[in-house]
Protein backbone atom coordinates (compact mmCIF):
# COMPACT_ATOMS: atom_id res chain seq x y z
CA UNK A 1 0.00 0.00 0.00
CA UNK A 2 1.16 3.63 -1.02
CA UNK A 3 2.49 5.64 2.44
CA UNK A 4 -0.57 7.37 3.27
CA UNK A 5 -0.59 11.19 2.65
CA UNK A 6 -3.79 11.77 3.36
CA UNK A 7 -4.34 13.89 6.36
CA UNK A 8 -6.64 16.30 5.67
CA UNK A 9 -9.63 13.90 4.19
CA UNK A 10 -9.00 11.78 6.66
CA UNK A 11 -9.47 14.37 9.20
CA UNK A 12 -12.55 15.59 7.93
CA UNK A 13 -13.79 12.11 8.00
CA UNK A 14 -12.63 11.59 11.54
CA UNK A 15 -14.48 14.33 12.95
CA UNK A 16 -17.75 13.49 10.89
CA UNK A 17 -17.65 10.35 12.76
CA UNK A 18 -17.06 12.00 16.30
CA UNK A 19 -20.10 14.03 15.37
CA UNK A 20 -22.10 10.73 14.65
CA UNK A 21 -20.44 9.22 17.91
CA UNK A 22 -21.73 11.65 20.14
CA UNK A 23 -25.27 11.29 19.15
CA UNK A 24 -25.15 7.82 20.31
CA UNK A 25 -27.73 7.67 23.46
CA UNK A 26 -25.47 4.67 25.69
CA UNK A 27 -21.72 4.62 24.37
CA UNK A 28 -19.87 1.27 24.36
CA UNK A 29 -16.89 2.59 26.09
CA UNK A 30 -17.17 4.55 29.31
CA UNK A 31 -13.72 6.49 30.98
CA UNK A 32 -12.37 6.50 34.48
CA UNK A 33 -9.90 8.92 35.29
CA UNK A 34 -7.37 7.03 37.02
CA UNK A 35 -4.81 8.49 39.49
CA UNK A 36 -1.50 8.71 38.24
CA UNK A 37 1.00 6.47 39.88
CA UNK A 38 2.41 7.92 43.66
CA UNK A 39 5.85 6.89 42.20
CA UNK A 40 7.83 8.52 39.38
CA UNK A 41 8.56 5.92 36.30
CA UNK A 42 11.75 4.74 36.03
CA UNK A 43 13.99 7.30 34.65
CA UNK A 44 15.64 7.79 31.71
CA UNK A 45 17.93 9.84 29.06
CA UNK A 46 16.50 7.79 26.13
CA UNK A 47 14.78 10.34 23.59
CA UNK A 48 12.54 6.98 22.94
CA UNK A 49 11.45 4.13 24.72
CA UNK A 50 8.88 1.60 23.64
CA UNK A 51 6.17 -0.64 25.27
CA UNK A 52 3.47 -3.31 24.09
CA UNK A 53 -0.31 -2.78 25.54
CA UNK A 54 -2.57 -5.15 24.85
CA UNK A 55 -6.64 -4.25 25.75
CA UNK A 56 -8.95 -5.57 23.57
CA UNK A 57 -9.52 -5.07 19.78
CA UNK A 58 -6.21 -3.47 18.58
CA UNK A 59 -7.83 -0.85 16.52
CA UNK A 60 -9.32 1.12 19.15
CA UNK A 61 -6.23 0.98 21.49
CA UNK A 62 -3.85 1.77 18.47
CA UNK A 63 -6.29 4.87 17.55
CA UNK A 64 -5.90 6.25 21.16
CA UNK A 65 -2.20 6.29 21.14
CA UNK A 66 -1.59 7.98 17.73
CA UNK A 67 -3.71 10.79 19.52
CA UNK A 68 -1.32 11.03 22.23
CA UNK A 69 1.52 14.01 22.19
CA UNK A 70 4.82 12.37 22.36
CA UNK A 71 3.75 9.00 20.87
CA UNK A 72 5.50 8.63 17.82
CA UNK A 73 4.42 5.53 16.79
CA UNK A 74 1.79 2.94 17.76
CA UNK A 75 1.75 -0.35 15.72
CA UNK A 76 -0.92 -2.99 15.85
CA UNK A 77 0.06 -6.58 16.40
CA UNK A 78 0.36 -9.97 18.37
CA UNK A 79 2.28 -10.81 21.10
CA UNK A 80 2.16 -13.25 24.02
CA UNK A 81 1.65 -16.48 21.89
CA UNK A 82 4.18 -19.25 20.56
CA UNK A 83 4.17 -19.28 17.35
CA UNK A 84 6.22 -17.10 14.93
CA UNK A 85 4.79 -14.09 12.93
CA UNK A 86 1.20 -14.96 12.85
CA UNK A 87 -1.52 -13.82 10.99
CA UNK A 88 -5.03 -12.69 11.85
CA UNK A 89 -6.59 -15.77 10.83
CA UNK A 90 -4.39 -17.41 13.46
CA UNK A 91 -4.64 -15.36 16.22
CA UNK A 92 -8.45 -15.14 15.88
CA UNK A 93 -8.79 -18.66 16.40
CA UNK A 94 -7.58 -18.36 20.00
CA UNK A 95 -5.10 -20.90 19.81
CA UNK A 96 -1.84 -19.41 19.44
CA UNK A 97 -1.46 -17.68 22.62
CA UNK A 98 -1.34 -14.65 20.96
CA UNK A 99 -3.30 -10.99 22.24
CA UNK A 100 -4.22 -8.36 19.88
CA UNK A 101 -1.28 -5.69 21.18
CA UNK A 102 -0.26 -2.34 20.33
CA UNK A 103 3.76 -1.45 20.25
CA UNK A 104 3.83 1.88 21.59
CA UNK A 105 6.96 3.73 21.04
CA UNK A 106 6.71 7.15 22.56
CA UNK A 107 9.40 9.77 23.65
CA UNK A 108 9.54 10.32 27.15
CA UNK A 109 10.52 14.36 27.28
CA UNK A 110 7.12 14.74 26.28
CA UNK A 111 5.26 11.95 27.45
CA UNK A 112 5.98 9.47 30.47
CA UNK A 113 5.55 5.71 31.05
CA UNK A 114 3.40 6.71 33.67
CA UNK A 115 0.96 8.99 31.51
CA UNK A 116 1.01 5.95 29.00
CA UNK A 117 -0.43 3.71 31.47
CA UNK A 118 -2.51 6.33 32.97
CA UNK A 119 -4.78 6.27 29.48
CA UNK A 120 -4.35 2.81 28.98
CA UNK A 121 -5.90 1.77 32.06
CA UNK A 122 -8.74 5.72 32.10
CA UNK A 123 -9.47 5.06 28.00
CA UNK A 124 -8.01 2.95 26.47
CA UNK A 125 -9.95 -0.22 27.55
CA UNK A 126 -11.64 -1.73 30.64
CA UNK A 127 -8.73 -3.56 32.71
CA UNK A 128 -11.41 -5.51 35.03
CA UNK A 129 -12.90 -7.84 32.04
CA UNK A 130 -11.19 -10.55 31.63
CA UNK A 131 -10.44 -12.03 27.97
CA UNK A 132 -13.06 -9.81 26.43
CA UNK A 133 -13.77 -6.58 25.53
CA UNK A 134 -16.95 -5.15 24.77
CA UNK A 135 -18.14 -7.16 21.87
CA UNK A 136 -15.31 -9.51 21.59
CA UNK A 137 -14.37 -12.55 23.37
CA UNK A 138 -11.26 -14.57 23.54
CA UNK A 139 -7.80 -14.38 24.78
CA UNK A 140 -6.74 -12.85 22.15
CA UNK A 141 -8.28 -9.72 23.79
CA UNK A 142 -6.94 -9.62 27.02
CA UNK A 143 -5.58 -7.16 28.85
CA UNK A 144 -1.81 -7.58 29.44
CA UNK A 145 0.86 -5.68 29.71
CA UNK A 146 4.44 -7.12 27.90
CA UNK A 147 7.56 -4.87 29.28
CA UNK A 148 10.46 -4.91 27.85
CA UNK A 149 12.37 -4.85 30.92
CA UNK A 150 12.29 -5.50 34.64
CA UNK A 151 12.01 -2.18 35.73
CA UNK A 152 9.10 -1.09 33.62
CA UNK A 153 7.60 -4.40 34.52
CA UNK A 154 7.87 -3.73 37.98
CA UNK A 155 6.50 -0.42 37.95
CA UNK A 156 3.49 -1.69 35.90
CA UNK A 157 2.84 -4.34 38.90
CA UNK A 158 3.14 -1.45 41.77
CA UNK A 159 0.80 0.41 39.97
CA UNK A 160 -2.32 -1.95 39.14
CA UNK A 161 -1.70 -2.76 43.16
CA UNK A 162 -1.92 0.96 43.78
CA UNK A 163 -4.83 1.43 41.88
CA UNK A 164 -6.76 -2.31 43.18
CA UNK A 165 -5.88 -0.90 46.69
CA UNK A 166 -7.39 1.97 46.15
CA UNK A 167 -10.64 0.63 44.74
CA UNK A 168 -10.28 2.89 41.33
CA UNK A 169 -12.45 0.57 39.60
CA UNK A 170 -15.58 -1.60 40.89
CA UNK A 171 -13.70 -4.97 40.15
CA UNK A 172 -10.53 -5.81 40.43
CA UNK A 173 -7.85 -5.11 37.36
CA UNK A 174 -7.29 -8.22 35.30
CA UNK A 175 -4.46 -6.72 33.61
CA UNK A 176 -1.55 -9.17 33.43
CA UNK A 177 2.44 -7.84 33.45
CA UNK A 178 4.77 -10.21 31.53
CA UNK A 179 8.33 -9.83 29.74
CA UNK A 180 8.08 -8.82 26.52
CA UNK A 181 9.10 -11.66 24.12
CA UNK A 182 8.76 -10.52 21.03
CA UNK A 183 5.79 -8.51 19.01
CA UNK A 184 4.53 -8.94 15.49
CA UNK A 185 3.21 -6.24 12.98
CA UNK A 186 -0.22 -7.25 12.19
CA UNK A 187 -1.27 -7.08 8.59
CA UNK A 188 -1.26 -3.75 6.64
CA UNK A 189 -5.01 -3.46 6.34
CA UNK A 190 -5.04 -3.43 10.28
CA UNK A 191 -3.11 -0.38 10.64
CA UNK A 192 -4.20 3.44 11.38
CA UNK A 193 -7.98 1.38 11.06
CA UNK A 194 -9.62 4.06 12.97
CA UNK A 195 -8.63 6.90 11.13
CA UNK A 196 -9.38 5.33 8.11
CA UNK A 197 -12.78 3.88 8.83
CA UNK A 198 -13.97 6.03 11.56
CA UNK A 199 -17.54 5.82 10.14
CA UNK A 200 -17.86 1.92 10.55
CA UNK A 201 -20.00 0.82 12.91
CA UNK A 202 -17.75 -0.94 15.24
CA UNK A 203 -15.45 1.76 15.20
CA UNK A 204 -17.85 4.71 15.53
CA UNK A 205 -19.79 2.64 18.67
CA UNK A 206 -16.84 1.12 20.49
CA UNK A 207 -13.46 3.07 19.31
CA UNK A 208 -14.27 6.92 18.82
CA UNK A 209 -15.66 7.46 21.96
CA UNK A 210 -12.30 6.44 23.19
CA UNK A 211 -10.39 9.18 21.65
CA UNK A 212 -13.22 11.69 22.43
CA UNK A 213 -12.62 10.46 26.75
CA UNK A 214 -8.65 10.97 25.84
CA UNK A 215 -9.39 14.35 24.90
CA UNK A 216 -11.96 15.41 27.43
CA UNK A 217 -10.29 13.79 29.98
CA UNK A 218 -6.30 14.36 29.37
CA UNK A 219 -6.85 17.69 27.28
CA UNK A 220 -3.16 18.43 27.95
CA UNK A 221 -1.86 14.90 25.72
CA UNK A 222 -4.44 15.17 23.19
CA UNK A 223 -3.28 16.26 19.89
CA UNK A 224 -5.75 16.05 17.01
CA UNK A 225 -3.70 14.91 14.35
CA UNK A 226 -2.91 11.46 14.62
CA UNK A 227 0.97 9.89 13.85
CA UNK A 228 -0.13 7.18 11.45
CA UNK A 229 1.81 4.56 10.37
CA UNK A 230 3.25 4.63 7.01
CA UNK A 231 2.50 1.84 5.06
CA UNK A 232 4.25 0.53 1.47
Amino acid sequence: MPKISTWPVLALATSAALMVAATLAVSAESAVNVPAPRVMAPQTSATSETIVLAGGCFWGVQGVFQHVEGVQRAVSGYSGGAIKNPSYRQVSTGSTGHAEAVEITFDPRKVSLSQILQVYFSVAHDPTEVNRQGPDEGTQYRSEIFAPDAAEAKFAKDYIAELNSAKVFGRPIATKVEPLAAFYPAEGYHQNYLTLHPSEPYIAYNDIPKVENLKRLFPALYREKPALVAMQ
